[in-house]
């Protein structure tokens, strides 16, 4: 048993566990957070795309099946960096606290790669680095203006800031080697590198872009996955439900594969079909390629000793996207997942990569709204190898679990709202989360309530829809019109919510904060 452990024991059992204790094991946190993936893309989860570097960590982790997000880029970021629901604040962060700002003064080195989905610079904002951009999406090759010698134009040219510290460049032409998946993990692998006090733990927040559109890989990476799309939408997303089910993710009784909402890939034409193969070959490589990332961070660790007692946490920001952009300036002659390219994979893939689960990105079904997370730590997490967690989870839950890991120097504030969430600690030892009221959701004309088993949604001003999870977890059968009374109960429920966040309400339409809120 590593000294630090027994000591900590030592002095829980004699009732003087104190900083001494905190000092010594408190825990490394790497958080990393992709965009746009879809639930069953990870092979953990029951996808073909290669993914061994995450799949361990899930076989000697846990994985989560009722893990929820906020359906959308921004919000889910402000929930999971905050633990705050998202109507608390706004698309600056306002009237936050952020991790960063949390755990900085507690003794943590505090890092952030890759996106940040607002307009300032999490350098003032309690991070010691922060090295990415300010806004939604990138060109993965040249996220700058102007083609680079001897290349097209780049196809997605939204110019945003980046910053670098204190340094904020806008546009950002970097050189011909960067590739953003590759350089977010070089910038963090630096930081890595650099020395350390005794005793001073990291928080180190990867915000992976990809596999957000638009779709651009390593040629190399889309050459793995040749072939294996050709069938289509529907055979994908039946090979994914059978492995879930194999792997014992569901039960096919309470599980079963949701009705297909994807085109009917005979109808298509041979062009249409293979040019629709190829989104998806696309689409695999970029989650291929943040997992050899993965692979690359988790060498780091083990090589500097620290991957034992680093808790490391994989998500999501919403469900698999269904837009397919039609802005851009891409060069239709360049090669599809190049510099020139502009691509997305639309609804059908997002259908299936959302396997079993109905709809996606911005919806408030469950391919909306769901993640799949792992947690992996192997000092802190008793349960057994490759553990399953069945109840739900929020990105509010992830600040309060910071917060307990890293001791009682990790201070909220007291001027801003309470935290939303509750600490996942129980649940790296199996144990039922102590939440004591639902969970609450609602993002543009989605509405949602998930109290226990129990999910009551709505959509614009159509009906509430409720579905008993623990045995409808794919939402088939909706049991609104035989439990007229929980309806009205739940529903009652999400609108004091809905009051107490300063979300106006108008004839359950149109749903927005309230100005300056």
């Amino acid at each position: 048993m590593p000294f630090k452990f027994f000591l900590s024991i030592v002095l829980i059992g004699t009732g003087q566990l104190a900083d001494l204790q905190a000092a010594v094991s408190r825990p490394n946190i790497l958080l990393l957070f992709v965009d746009d993936m879809g639930w069953s893309d990870l092979g953990c989860y029951g996808g073909e795309i290669k993914t061994p570097n995450l799949d361990r960590l899930a076989d000697n982790g846990i994985r989560y099946t009722q893990a929820y997000n906020t359906s959308k880029c921004w919000t889910s970021r402000i929930s999971l960096l905050t633990g705050l629901y998202h109507h608390r604040s706004d698309r600056d962060f306002s009237n936050t606290a952020l991790v960063g700002e949390i755990l900085k003064p507690a003794g943590y080195r505090t890092w952030w790669s890759g996106k940040h989905h607002a307009s300032f610079n999490p350098h003032e904002r309690g991070f010691d680095h922060f090295s990415g951009f300010l806004g939604g999406a990138i060109n993965f090759w040249n996220p700058g203006d102007v083609a680079r010698e001897g290349e097209s134009t780049p196809g997605w040219r939204a110019v945003y800031s980046w910053a670098f510290d204190k340094k904020v460049v806008k546009p950002y032409v970097p050189g011909k080697g960067f590739y953003a998946t590759d350089t977010f993990s070089d910038w963090a692998l630096e930081w890595l590198d650099e020395k350390r006090g005794e005793n001073e733990p990291f928080f180190l927040y990867m915000a992976y872009n990809a596999p957000h559109w638009p779709l651009h890989a390593h040629a190399e990476d889309i050459e793995k996955y040749k072939g294996v799309y050709d069938d289509g939408y529907e055979a994908i997303r039946q090979a994914r439900h059978k492995r879930q089910l194999e792997i014992g993710l569901f039960d096919e009784e309470i599980a079963p594969l949701s009705p297909p909402e994807h085109r009917n890939w005979t109808e298509l034409s041979e062009k249409e079909r293979r040019e629709e193969a190829l989104r998806m070959q696309i689409h695999a490589a970029m989650v291929d390629r943040v997992d050899q990332n993965v692979g690359r961070l988790i060498t780091k660790l083990k090589t500097t000793g620290e991957f034992e007692n680093t808790l490391i946490l994989f998500l999501v920001d919403n469900g698999s996207s269904h837009e397919r952009p039609s802005r851009g300036g891409k060069d239709s002659k360049s090669t599809w997942g190049t510099v020139g390219s502009f691509e997305a994979i639309g609804p059908s893939w997002a259908n299936a990569t959302n396997s079993p689960l109905r709809k996606w990105k911005v919806q408030g079904l469950e391919g909306g709204i769901c993640t799949p997370m792992i947690a992996h730590w192997p000092a802190g997490i008793t349960t057994k190898p490759g553990f399953i967690y069945r109840e739900p989870c929020h990105l509010i839950d992830l600040v309060p679990t910071f917060m307990q890991v890293a001791g009682k120097k990790a201070k909220y504030p007291a001027n801003i709202p309470a935290l939303d969430g509750v600490s996942l600690m129980s649940t790296f030892r199996g144990s039922t989360l102590q939440r004591k009221k639902p969970l609450f959701f609602q993002y543009g004309s989605w509405q949602v309530i998930r109290e226990k088993q129990w999910k009551l949604v709505q959509r614009q001003s159509d009906p509430w829809q409720l579905y008993n999870l623990a045995e409808d977890r794919t939402e088939i059968r909706d049991l609104a019109a035989t439990m007229p009374e929980r309806v009205v109960q739940m529903k009652t429920q999400w609108q004091e919510w809905a009051k107490e966040v300063d979300i106006k309400v108008r004839s359950n339409r149109k749903l927005k904060k309230k100005p300056g809120k």
